[in-house]
């Protein structure tokens, strides 16, 4: 679908179908009030009326806030695809809200049918956008023109990851992975460097080895850079890519084990961000370091009560195989930190189930030592339009996932604060040097959904993208 902007009235734009935002105050003095109320409308949130003898189509909104605006928009523009119209028209409601129509016109109307035997294309083809608000006032054409580039470019990249997201298991292995990020270094002039199980080893990096040991798709670590001439700052971007997690021998039942490719989510959403960082040009160095395994059951699995060397030396005793996703990361944490000193270090993870009964299932959690840039976050995820609560660390969470026999245990002693003791399990591979530069994200419960809400359709999100680059703009570009 193409989104575009034209430099003129709405009016003379020339489109088969015309979408417009009321308030119920605005519904009052509507040149079609009648034909609107015989049909049931009365402005509800996101409640839609098509007048096609009109070319119309009204979407009510409590107030023209970008939340509000992008999420009326999705839900305007998927019952659009339903119609046999091939473009669409609409005003602009404030320079602020642009970005958020756009977002709302990218993310809502997205579709996965790559498994479809007949997939059933829409006939919207064109979204345009006028230069002039809905009151007639006219706003800068430029200004709008660079905010519709960059919010194409995030968004695309949002897509970009939901697709890598929604690939089977069977289709997105941890060579498939190394493969689609080896594409997106030829297209985007990155950096790549590829690490096999040789190559993991030479690193000394066995507990990312020991997860994807019984898996016949051997796992991969992969270095991606984007390195413009004279960077502002260095951030480091590492993911948790469980390309599909069985649990190992600690096995999950198997109604958990449906929607497990969706544990490779925050490999992914690195893969989209430094796309989208390298394409908006940005004077800032990202790398990208990504775990790519598979955790499988077999003769040669990596067992409960097994100890496990990571990369920074500690060692790690393994109650819970299913716990896996922070032992690639200690692994991949120690790596990136061992090759790139960066100003900041963040993380995304799929990592814990405990983290949707903290915060439900829309919420990313945010953890780390530094409260200033927790909250930065939490500021930049609200700008957005990614809901981000922050879990505090707690000395006392921390003794629960002591070892008698080991540095540090993998799970915690009691069944509670699993998000926290999880982080708190990551806090014990990052660097003095770094602990108050690196945040951790829980993207357990944003990152997939089967069920659609605000600009989400099912399958992944692309949770994390949006946000961090939201975060990027605000503090570093």
């Amino acid at each position: 679908m193409t989104v575009r902007l034209a430099n003129q009235p709405l009016d003379l734009i020339e489109a088969d179908l015309r979408l417009e935002f009321l308030t119920q105050p605005q519904l009052e003095n509507h040149p079609h009030r009648a034909l609107l109320e015989q049909a049931g409308f009365k402005a509800e949130a996101e409640q839609l009326c098509t007048l096609h003898e009109r070319r119309v189509m009204v979407c009510g909104i409590a107030d023209t806030s970008s939340e509000t605006l992008r999420s009326a928009m999705a839900s305007a523009v998927k019952t659009a695809m339903g119609y046999n119209y091939a473009s669409l028209k609409l005003a602009q409601y404030g320079e602020e809200a642009f970005s958020a129509l756009i977002e709302g016109t990218v993310l809502g109307s997205y579709r996965f049918d790559a498994y479809k035997s007949d997939p059933k294309p829409s006939a919207l083809a064109e979204v345009v956008f006028s230069n002039v608000n809905s009151d007639g006032s006219a706003l800068d054409a430029d200004a709008l023109e660079k905010t519709l580039r960059d919010t194409l470019i995030i968004t695309e990249a949002t897509n970009f990851v939901r697709d890598l997201v929604n690939q089977t298991p069977y289709d997105m292995t941890p060579q498939g992975m190394a493969i689609a990020a080896e594409t997106l270094a030829k297209n985007n002039g990155l950096e790549c460097t590829i690490l096999d199980p040789n190559g993991l080893e030479d690193e000394k990096m066995f507990a990312m080895l020991s997860v994807g040991r019984a898996s016949v798709n051997p796992p991969r670590l992969i270095h991606l850079a984007y390195k413009p001439k004279n960077p502002k700052k260095t951030i480091t971007l590492v993911g948790k890519g469980l390309t599909y997690d069985s649990g190992g021998l600690s096995l999950k039942a198997a109604t958990s084990m449906v929607t497990m490719k969706m544990d490779k989510a925050g490999a992914c959403a690195v893969m989209g961000m430094i796309k989208a960082i390298s394409e908006l040009g940005l004077e800032i160095e990202v790398h990208g370091f990504i775990g790519a395994v598979e955790n499988m059951i077999g003769g040669n699995a990596y067992k409960p009560d097994d100890v496990l060397r990571a990369k920074n030396g500690k060692t790690i005793e393994v109650r819970n195989t299913d716990a896996e996703g922070r032992l690639v990361l200690a692994d991949v944490l120690g790596y990136a930190q061992a090759n790139v000193n960066a100003d900041y270090l963040f993380d995304y993870a799929t990592l814990t189930g405990a983290c949707m009964v903290a915060l439900g299932p829309y919420t990313t959690g945010v953890m780390g030592h530094n409260e200033e840039l927790k909250r930065s976050f939490i500021d930049a995820g609200s700008a957005a339009g990614e809901y981000c609560g922050i879990l505090p660390f707690n000395r006392h969470l921390k003794k629960l996932i002591k070892s008698d026999i080991a540095d540090v245990c993998n799970v915690s002693s009691k069944p509670y604060g699993g998000a926290i003791t999880a982080a708190l399990f990551l806090d014990h591979f990052i660097d003095e040097n770094m602990k108050d530069k690196w945040v951790h994200f829980d993207i357990a419960g944003s990152a997939y959904t089967e069920s659609a809400w605000d600009v989400h359709t099912y399958g992944g999100t692309g949770a994390g993208v949006r946000m961090t680059l939201q975060w990027v703009l605000n503090n570093l570009a």
